[in-house]
């Protein structure tokens, strides 16, 4: 996809806190224990295997290799899907002895109240589950986002009821340009359930062009890149940006502000991750947290722990009124501290409830720009091991079909 130039900036990157994470020192890191999946999902960058399930001893190694290079606060334990593993309980329970979180990256549909269960004893500290409509779901393959929140909300209730409030449950979505307008539906829902739905992530769609302007090579040896599953003979131009999804929340929710970014390897102006976090309770938002707060929150937890921050649980989510002193430092958080304490007054009975904090973010794939540089995430979270080696997962079926990343040479 292309990249163009704006004038006035939808966000202004030097306004926002750039999240700290790095190759070596990151929040996440990404563990694909198998590359078979139970869903064919349109866009998605992996090719389903069915011999690709990966052993204990293959896990470990992997794992072995994060601790090695990369300091991180949980792993976010993906594939394919997770669950279709025979040993996901074993894989979490891995995770969870090295001290790191165990995340689960799913689309949900092996999901059971009794693997849920073995999965909490084993030490899972979170859920996110990948759900949109074009993922030719049995049973909702004509629902659109409005209706998939249906099924959203029936996993978010058995993750809070199995995991006993313990265990965050977040939710992903692949944007597309039919389906951008639904976004901020998805965001209205997300804001009805605060008590048991932590974060909702939009992914702009990614596909690589096959053909045009381009030769496809890797260390100089021409390969076929139409063999990629992302690849696709359609040359339309995909324009669709992580501040493209801003603008379509802004026309529901005209104040929404991202306080937090990480940048693109070739430009530090785009918004490859984008952070946002406010505070409410039932239904109700009383305002944004400035990026004094996110900053807040990374280093301290850093210094705390020798780690950034990845997931954390409902319950510290829940403790939105402490949160509102560090309006003393952040900005963003007076009117906030105001908007509340005025709701509080004339609404005494809200007090009962509790001020929590939600967060959306927004993720950019690789941008293709014409000179064929590729732009990357800078500080990416979702890097993986190949061959004992750090690499993209959003990249992985290069380097698995081609012994390394493609370089794209203009003619």
């Amino acid at each position: 996809m292309s990249v163009t130039a704006q004038a006035q900036p939808i966000v202004d990157h030097r306004s926002l806190y750039r999240l700290p994470w790095s190759l070596p020192d990151n929040a996440i890191a990404w563990l694909e224990p198998t590359a078979k999946c139970n869903l064919a999902c349109f866009g998605c960058y992996r090719e389903n295997d069915p011999r690709g399930h990966k052993t204990l001893e293959q896990i470990a190694s992997d794992l072995d290799v994060f601790q090695r290079y990369r300091t991180v606060d949980g792993i976010s334990i993906a594939g394919g899907d997770p669950l279709v593993h025979p040993q996901t309980t074993e894989i979490v329970r891995m995770v969870a002895e090295r001290g790191l979180k165990p995340i689960i990256n799913t689309n949900g549909l092996a999901l059971t109240e009794e693997l849920l269960a073995e999965l909490v004893s084993a030490g899972v500290a979170a859920f996110t589950f990948h759900i949109d409509s074009k993922q030719n779901r049995p049973g909702w393959k004509t629902s659109d986002e409005i209706e998939l929140c249906k099924l959203r909300q029936h996993y978010a209730e058995m993750v809070a009821r199995v995991g006993h409030g313990n265990v965050s449950c977040s939710f992903n979505a692949t944007v597309y340009e039919d389906t951008l307008r639904f976004v901020p539906d998805v965001i209205a829902w997300a804001r009805k359930h605060m008590d048991i739905v932590s974060t909702v992530v939009f992914i702009a769609f990614r596909a690589g062009a096959v053909g045009g302007d381009f030769d496809y090579q890797v260390n100089g040896r021409p390969v076929d890149f139409a063999v990629m599953p992302y690849a696709t003979e359609d040359l339309t131009k995909h324009e669709l940006q992580s501040t493209d999804i801003v603008t379509t929340i802004r026309e529901r929710y005209p104040d929404f502000m991202p306080s937090a970014y990480l940048n693109g390897t070739e430009r530090p102006d785009t918004m490859k991750w984008l952070l946002t976090g406010y505070l409410g309770e039932g239904g109700k938002v009383y305002g944004y947290v400035g990026p004094r707060s996110m900053e807040l929150t990374q280093t301290v937890h850093h210094l705390r722990t020798g780690r950034y921050l990845a997931y954390t649980t409902p319950k510290t989510l829940a403790m939105g009124r402490p949160m509102l002193l560090l309006a003393a430092v952040d900005k963003a958080l007076r009117p906030v501290a105001r908007r509340y304490l005025k709701a509080m007054a004339l609404h005494p009975w809200r007090l009962r409830r509790k001020l929590r904090l939600q967060s959306v973010m927004i993720i950019q794939p690789a941008d293709i720009y014409p000179d064929g540089s590729q732009n990357m995430c800078d500080g990416c979270p979702d890097i993986t091991v190949w061959n004992g080696q750090l690499v993209w997962s959003c990249r992985l079926e290069e380097p698995e079909k081609f012994g390394g990343f493609v370089q794209m040479i203009p003619r």
